[in-house]
């Protein structure tokens, strides 16, 4: 499996990219279905697009762990690498229209694969070291799941702060 580590990092961050391309639009598509709004963006708001990379890289991680057996610290890593990116499009985003006085949409599309890039760099270094120990590989998938748990309430139980309101309109989550 490590000489296919390459392989599978770059698989991830095509689906990451991909899948979450995609979820930024299912919401409307699907004419605002509850259900697509639970792991889709329901709005601009920062949060909402730091959904569009946990969900799709969530779903490759666990696929990819059926494969990963070798890798003790595999949910560490994934722990790691997604905490790494969820922090990495606020502090770029917040960085860039402080900066820039706005936030442009291709700099934010940048923000979103630059930060999935950087994620799967990371998790590769992680593994091909295979230093990292891992004393709770359940406490860490447990961490990771509940990362999940929180952009789906989030989304409906929406706390009225920066990072949560839609920069067009002003408002929250599912408000209109």
């Amino acid at each position: 499996m490590k000489r296919n580590l390459l392989m599978w990092q770059f698989a991830g961050f095509v689906t990451t990219a991909v899948c979450g391309t995609l979820l930024h639009f299912i919401y409307d598509l699907t004419n605002e279905n509850i259900m697509a709004a639970a792991f889709s963006a329901v709005n601009e708001s920062t949060w909402e697009h730091m959904k569009l990379m946990y969900f799709p890289m969530f779903i490759f991680a666990l696929v990819q762990s059926r494969f990963f057996g070798e890798y003790k610290s595999f949910w560490c890593v994934k722990l790691t690498g997604i905490t790494a990116g969820l922090v990495m499009i606020p502090v770029l985003y917040y960085t860039c229209s402080g900066a820039f006085g706005k936030s442009h949409d291709w700099l934010n599309i940048m923000i979103f694969f630059f930060s999935a890039a950087v994620v799967f760099i990371l998790e590769t270094l992680l593994f091909k070291k295979d230093s990292m120990r891992c004393g709770r590989p359940r406490l860490c998938f447990a961490a990771v799941c509940l990362i999940g748990a929180l952009f789906v309430l989030f989304t409906f139980v929406t706390p009225k702060i920066p990072l949560f309101q839609n920069p067009l309109t002003g408002l929250y989550g599912l408000q209109k």
